[in-house]
């Protein structure tokens, strides 16, 4: 399937971006999104991109080389935003977007491991220099820790019975494909409680977090680019399921309101007026004609923030 970037003309607009606006495209991807950011703040723009999948990385220069001039690539993961940022002599951006989904080829290539509808290795890394794949998780994590990511990464209602019986069967035959695994969750399932979705999906979306530690990443992401962002400058993050959004959600909530009565429940232990303000107040979803033509799209939220004032020291 060729990718499509999601809610493409929303997160630029969101961005504010100008002529000569410094921009960060935390999530590369194909580069979709950075053709347009890269035109809108034109050749006295810049624009830092990050992506630690090689393949797409190699994929989305050849895209943007009439830009080279403008942007920077990082093959890194986007918890390096910072570091790599200043490191290349920039303090401050104009605006940062995430756009947190996967892209097409970890799909639709059946060697990357992601779809349980395509034989392949039980991989799922985003970026291959990394060690820990889903292969190695299924076969050798305890039953308390499969349970534990397939309840809090997959909101699986069957995770202890799932990971007791993969534990069972890897006994003597351990999983080596995504079709060994996905067929076994199937038969799991009995026919009459057959789900709307595949009895894989909840277990290969639990694994691809665990593998690329997705949760704990976006946590620290967050956090500098809030650190990195101007006073003015626009954040947007795009999400694809609610572990995500509520992460998004939760901390931006914080910056918006920092006069908490229970500190332990704040991120940032301040008083005084607002460090963030919502330029979203509901997230923004695609349309009913993105989703007929990108059906990927269908479950993406699109938050946006400003930056009204430094973080305190």
């Amino acid at each position: 399937m060729e990718h499509k970037s999601v809610l493409k003309e929303e997160s630029i607009e969101m961005m504010n971006l100008r002529e000569g606006s410094i921009a960060v495209d935390a999530t590369l991807g194909l580069g979709g999104h950075s053709l347009l950011i890269a035109e809108k703040i034109g050749e006295s723009g810049h624009l830092y991109t990050f992506e630690q999948d090689e393949r797409n990385l190699k994929e989305a220069k050849e895209r943007l080389k009439q830009h080279s001039n403008q942007i920077t690539y990082f093959h890194e993961n986007f918890r390096h935003l910072k570091t790599s940022i200043t490191g290349a002599g920039t303090s401050y951006v104009d605006a940062i977007l995430f756009d947190l989904g996967l892209s097409s080829p970890h799909v639709d290539e059946a060697d990357r491991g992601f779809s349980f509808l395509k034989e392949g290795p039980l991989d799922m890394r985003y970026d291959q220099r990394g060690k820990l794949t889903a292969e190695s998780v299924i076969n050798n994590y305890r039953e308390e820790d499969l349970m534990k990511i397939f309840y809090q990464y997959g909101e699986d209602p069957y995770s202890k019975l799932i990971a007791r019986k993969i534990c069972e069967h890897r006994k003597a035959n351990p999983f080596k494909t995504t079709m060994d695994l996905s067929l076994f969750l199937e038969a799991m399932v009995p026919a009459k409680k057959k789900m709307k979705i595949h009895p894989a999906t909840k277990v290969f979306q639990a694994l691809r977090i665990e593998v690329n530690n997705e949760m704990n990443v976006l946590k620290e992401a967050l956090e500098q680019s809030v650190k990195i962002l101007k006073v003015g400058g626009r954040i947007v993050i795009i999400s694809y399921h609610s572990l995500e959004d509520t992460i998004v959600k939760h901390f931006f909530k914080d910056l918006e309101h920092p006069e908490e009565k229970d500190p332990e429940k704040m991120m940032y232990r301040v008083t005084g007026d607002p460090i963030v303000k919502a330029i979203t107040k509901k997230p923004v979803v695609p349309s009913e004609l993105e989703v007929k033509e990108n059906p990927r799209s269908r479950s993406a939220k699109l938050r946006a923030y400003e930056k009204l004032r430094e973080l305190p020291s």
